[in-house]
């Protein structure tokens, strides 16, 4: 949900009947490994063909978005069931650019626009750390997310690094003007 500040700005505002939006935890680490897997799992991304499952941080994510100029966000339901989550990171080389990274969301989470707004609510946070662009690699075999980064304005460029998802064969990127 997109609002105007008196100012004229916009700021987001997170619609709280989608869950609650925290900043990750290690509480959430193991069960945040886990749905990453299970969602990879059930598009065929295997860490045999180069996906985030082989990563090997995975399992502790809290620590890793602990750097400066990161930052993860996890949703969860009235229950505190897990539902999904979404970071960004730095470029290496270019502090003007950040990563949308490991966005990935719960099969019964999908469908109802949590996905839009998680995505909204992690490019706010980019501009809050003074990101100029928002740069992601994914793939053709995520047809949903492909649609979702197009709506929300990501266009096509050139490979930005070695982010380490050389298997990831479509990059895009969103200025955040």
């Amino acid at each position: 949900m997109i609002e105007t500040s008196k100012n004229g700005a916009s700021a987001y505002r997170w619609p709280p009947t989608l869950g609650r939006i925290m900043p990750l935890e290690s509480r959430h680490d193991g069960g945040l490994a886990a749905l990453i897997r299970t969602v990879l799992a059930e598009y065929g991304l295997t860490a045999d063909k180069g996906f985030s499952v082989a990563d090997p941080d995975l399992d502790r994510l809290s620590q890793v978005y602990r750097q400066h100029g990161a930052g993860y966000w996890v949703v969860e339901d009235g229950e505190g069931r897990l539902l999904g989550g979404a970071g960004l990171g730095p470029m290496p080389k270019d502090n003007a650019v950040c990563e949308l990274q490991k966005m990935y969301l719960d099969s019964t989470a999908r469908g109802k626009g949590l996905g839009r707004e998680l995505a909204l609510y992690v490019l706010q946070q980019a501009r809050i750390l003074g990101y100029r662009h928002c740069y992601l690699e994914t793939t053709a075999v995520l047809p949903e997310a492909l649609a979702l980064y197009r709506k929300l304005g990501f266009l096509p460029c050139e490979r930005r690094g070695n982010t380490g998802h050389h298997d990831c064969e479509i990059t895009l990127m969103l200025p955040l003007g």
